[in-house]
């Protein structure tokens, strides 16, 4: 083989390797399956043709309001057999509340080979609304609903798991089972480990946006909330940056945390708006 040849050759390699897009797991939101991620699975298709789009009907509809440690659990051992198939890396993005599974994902199943991952309109940081609330509990309003979620019986939905009252936070720290421990508020043995979990990503894109109408505050994407006076608190202002608790200010510092905002998008509408999938998706899908 001639120099001319090896040259070639050379090219060639570097243009396949340089198309050869990372798999990518969709993660649905409540009461939703994989048929909702259907629009984001085409986008990145035809944006990057070849990539690997993986998606599950596991807790689906009724199901994704069973308790959040066990979707945890469940959808974790599915998202690590992929990741043992790619060791080379994988993406992952979660909408809505299966943002909130996912990121949990990375925490426990530490061994994880995600690169980036995308938080799509999740609450992060809880979850305080009536709107939200009607979608499941028609008659529940926010100001009532502690009374059902801070219980044992509570915290056997996904909901009452990540509801996140401000005006009860005792209640919230004694019984929620989920949300203040993944979030490091209460630290465990596994404290650790939750936060090198989240250390490991090349990238963590977090979004949201002021429209979205379901997430309450919608600040949470960004893992923003309420203080007791229903003022939001920024990110940089609250406890989980100014400690470090689960290594988003490393993550920014290291120049790895991305925040984006996207104004007049409902909550519905994230993972099937193609202005968002093209500008928030796909260029963190190499």
């Amino acid at each position: 083989m001639n120099c001319s040849q090896i040259s070639l050759l050379f090219l060639f390699s570097f243009i396949t390797s340089s198309l050869c897009y990372k798999p990518v797991f969709l993660l649905h939101g409540i009461l939703t399956g994989a048929e909702s991620m259907l629009i984001m699975e085409e986008e990145i298709k035809r944006l990057h043709p070849g990539t690997k789009v993986y998606m599950t009907d596991r807790f689906g509809g009724w199901s994704s309001l069973e308790n959040t440690w066990h979707q945890v659990k469940e959808l974790g051992s599915d998202i690590m057999e992929i990741c043992d198939m790619h060791p080379e890396g994988i993406h992952l993005v979660g909408y809505s509340q299966g943002g909130l599974l996912a990121r949990a994902i990375l925490q426990t199943f530490t061994n994880h080979t995600v690169k980036n991952f995308i938080s799509l309109s999740s609450p992060q940081a809880g979850q305080y609304g009536t709107e939200f609330l009607h979608l499941i509990f028609p008659s529940l309003t926010a100001k009532a609903a502690f009374e059902l979620f801070y219980s044992y019986i509570g915290q056997h939905t996904s909901v009452g798991n990540y509801w996140n009252d401000p005006h009860h936070q005792e209640l919230f720290f004694k019984y929620s089972n989920f949300l203040p421990y993944i979030n490091n508020a209460i630290r465990t043995t596994n404290s650790t480990q939750f936060r090198d979990g989240l250390l490991k990503l090349d990238k963590m894109i977090l979004i949201g946006g002021p429209n979205d109408g379901v997430i309450t505050p919608w600040q949470s994407s960004h893992f923003a909330y309420f203080d007791e006076n229903d003022e939001v608190i920024p990110l940089h202002q609250r406890e989980i940056w100014t400690k470090d608790t689960i290594g988003l200010k490393t993550l920014h510092n290291e120049g790895k945390l991305k925040i984006l905002s996207f104004p007049n998008v409902k909550h519905h509408q994230w993972h099937l708006d193609a202005r968002v999938i093209q500008e928030a998706v796909i260029p963190f899908l190499d």
